[in-house]
Order: structure tokens, then sequence, then C-alpha cells
């Protein structure tokens, strides 16, 4: 399949246009999202295509108009919302926790949901706090949602548009400051499954493990590491909820030492959950503790120094491998 080379926002907006045309039940709501084009212009042009029914522009009450694409749901149709940071869609976290996730366990499974919530998460330069959060751990931790946290166009689309056709609730990670970015786009149509991790590098040393913007990081770590002879093997989480751990088990078995970059703070985190399924299944195989490398347990500070103190970075992953890799030699 033919490909170009398209930017995060733009793939983002050829999944939901795609599946918009697929399925007139589908349609997109939130802050500015229509006359505007978006905060972050995902949805460009959009609201010509589609008209206001179905390209919605909201007030600005997140717990309102997620409310009401919930009702949508519960109707046979199959919202979009876009927050313009998840920070802000902590004010309509008694819809998605609520009524969303538990809706088809409350109904005896008479009444499903199909909703995708998606919108920029985590620090995107100096914010500040309020502005700042890394928000997958705590929706992860939500029976009846699917997480997903995507870090790069290729993934983003194909995973956007298997969110947007599953029956459950959704909750769609993105990021501020990856909009920009570019990557490779096939020109057809094609999904990812929901649920399955993916190598981005192969390696045989030591199994790098994170996702969203982290996923820099991670490899450029890899990147570092391979001057000095050492070869890392980096996987993309990508879907949160479910956790495909077994992908990170069977690179384990034969790397034999684990290193997540993740941006949540430590306590409760996803490394904590992924930590204790793999030292669990693969005790035997291990040659050293599994480490990790998170934001630092406090809100985010505005100044440049602390931003770039607060978030993992290249430097001190590659300290950790080696100081994981040398641990019994």
């Amino acid at each position: 399949m033919a490909s170009r080379v398209i930017q995060f926002r733009e793939a983002l907006r050829e999944a939901m246009v795609e599946e918009m045309r697929r399925d007139d039940r589908v349609f997109l709501m939130g802050e500015e999202v229509a006359e505007y084009n978006g905060a972050y212009k995902v949805s460009q042009g959009m609201l010509e295509e589609f008209g206001s029914k179905r390209v919605i522009d909201t007030p600005i009450s997140e717990l309102g108009f997620s409310g009401i694409a919930v009702g949508a749901a519960q109707n046979g149709l199959r919202p979009i919302v876009e927050y313009m940071t998840w920070n802000f869609a902590v004010l309509s976290l008694d819809q998605i926790l609520n009524t969303a996730s538990k809706l088809l366990a409350m109904s005896g499974g008479q009444v499903g949901c199909p909703i995708v919530f998606r919108g920029p998460n985590g620090s995107a330069g100096q914010l500040g706090a309020q502005h700042s959060t890394a928000f997958e751990n705590l929706y992860a931790n939500i029976p009846g949602l699917k997480v997903i946290s995507v870090s790069n166009p290729y993934d983003a689309k194909g995973l956007l548009k298997s969110a947007i056709r599953d029956d459950d609730p959704v909750v769609f990670m993105e990021s501020e400051v990856m909009y920009g970015e570019k990557g490779e786009v096939p020109e057809g149509e094609y999904l990812i499954p929901i649920g399955k991790a993916d190598v981005k590098r192969p390696g045989t040393d030591i199994t790098l493990v994170s996702f969203n913007k982290m996923m820099k990081v991670a490899l450029g770590a890899a990147e570092e590491l391979a001057k000095e002879g050492i070869s890392a093997e980096v996987i993309d989480l990508r879907t949160i909820r479910p956790l495909d751990w077994m992908t990170v088990l069977e690179s384990v078995k034969k790397t034999n030492r684990l290193v997540i970059v993740e941006e949540q703070w430590p306590f409760g985190s996803i490394s904590s959950e992924l930590a204790y399924r793999i030292q669990k299944e693969a005790f035997d195989y291990l040659d050293a503790p599994v480490r990790r490398i998170t934001s630092a347990d406090a809100p985010m500070h505005y100044a440049p120094t602390l931003v770039a103190a607060y978030l993992p970075d290249i430097a001190r992953t590659v300290n950790l491998v080696k100081e994981s890799m040398y641990l019994n030699k």
C-alpha cells in the first residue's frame, strides 16, 4: 500500500473524516471544533463537508457536552468528543466514570456506549501545573473503558478508526507537542487492533517500554545505547487498557531486563502495573530488577529548568539502562 508523509493532526482528521463518510451515525463535538477548525486545527475543513449537525461547537462546559454525547451514544449514535486538553476533561469525569464506563454492566448488557473521548494529554512546555497532567493511569484504572495513547501519525489514524468503530467507550490520548509532527501514513484504509503493542525497534540486550510522547525518549535512548554496543528493544504499548503485557513478556524472556519510561507520576502508574505483571510472570528470566523512569512526584512547575527536571529524558534513561545492564557484572 502506497504511503505519504502527513502531520499527526492530519492523520487524526483523516480517521474522523473517513469514518464519518462511512457511517452517518458518527459525529464530532467539542469546544471550537467547528467554526475555528479545532484548537489545534485537527478538525480543519470538517464543518464545510459535514455541516453543523455533525461537527458541533459546544459551550465551555465539559460536563454538559460530555453528558449530551453519552446520551447520544445510548440512543444509537457514535459521538467523538474532543477536549481542548484532558486536564479540562476532569470536569466531565462523572459522565465518563459513572455513566459511560458502567452503562453496559448496569443495563445487564442491553445498552452500550460507543463513544470516543479524545484530545491532547500531558505536558506541552511551560503551561503550568493545571495544564500538564498525564492521565492515562487514571482512566486505565476504570473498568469498562478502553484507553489508547498514541505516539505517531500511523498509529494515531489506525487506532482512532478502530476506536470509532468500537462498541465500548474509548479514551484516546494525544499530545499537543505532536500535532505538527510528520510520519508515513498509508493512502488506503487500514485499521490497527486495540490492545496490541508494537515493537518499534528490535533488540537483544534490554527491553525499553513506553507510549505517547515518551516514545521519543525511549527511542532516543536506544540510539545512544547502540553507540556503546547495547542493543535495546523498544516497545510502544499504544493501548494502555487492555494492556498487552504479553508482548513485553516475550521481549523480556529474550533480553532479560526491562526499563519502563512514562510521563505519569510514579505512584499507581502504568509502570507499577506492568512491573508487577512482568516480575510475576518472568521472574526466572530477569537478570536485574525491573526499573522505571517517571515524572517527578509533584505538580509540574512553570520554569523551564523545573520542566526539564520534572520529565524523563534520554540521558537519565540511558543511565538507568546502564545500571540495569551492569548490575550483575
